[in-house]
């Protein structure tokens, strides 16, 4: 069994226990599922924090072409034949010095732009927490899943289609974070 699966098992069983505890005269139980990520992916308050986050990527991103095309250009004048010694060795000293203030910059954006992702996923994950509680609290759900994606970790391996309540998630949130 994979690590992942474990931790997956770790992390429904007891609620698979409480469910399967339940005595069959009480009502039913219901449960259901979601995708976090598509809730934030289809909301529009969790389109724009995408947008926000794809636009300050992109803006870093511009600067960081910007240095890279700079120093593609310092090196191509250091293999000019015609510089002199003393002047090329210049220019290395140069290449040098932005070289490593541009790997200075480029690892001081992959922060600065993982940081940004770790406040958002946070701030949302508490957003779509808050939501799916809503619905759960209106339909009469004991229990909302997240079924998890291909691209992480798969925690629900099945269910009916009729239990997944992302859109209604979805609706809530909109209404909660306009």
């Amino acid at each position: 069994m994979g690590r992942h699966t474990c931790i997956a098992l770790a992390m429904v069983g007891p609620l698979w226990w409480a469910m399967s505890s339940m005595t069959l005269g009480a009502e039913p139980v219901k449960v259901a599922v979601m995708d976090q990520q598509l809730v934030i992916e289809r909301s529009k308050a969790g389109k724009r924090a995408l947008e926000d986050l794809k636009a300050y990527q992109a803006t870093r991103q511009k600067i960081i072409n910007s240095d890279d095309q700079e120093l593609k250009e310092l090196e191509q004048t250091i293999q000019d034949a015609k510089l002199s010694e003393a002047a090329k060795q210049e220019k290395q000293n140069q290449f040098q010095g932005k070289l490593e203030a541009y790997q200075r910059r480029l690892a001081d954006f992959n922060r600065e732009i993982q940081q940004k992702q770790r406040e958002m996923v946070g701030e949302y994950t508490k957003k779509v927490q808050e939501a799916a509680q809503v619905v759960a609290q209106r339909e009469g759900y004991i229990a909302v899943i997240d079924r998890g994606n291909e691209a992480l970790i798969r925690i629900v391996i099945y269910y009916q289609r009729g239990l997944d309540v992302t859109d209604q998630v979805v609706k809530e949130f909109d209404k909660l974070n306009k």
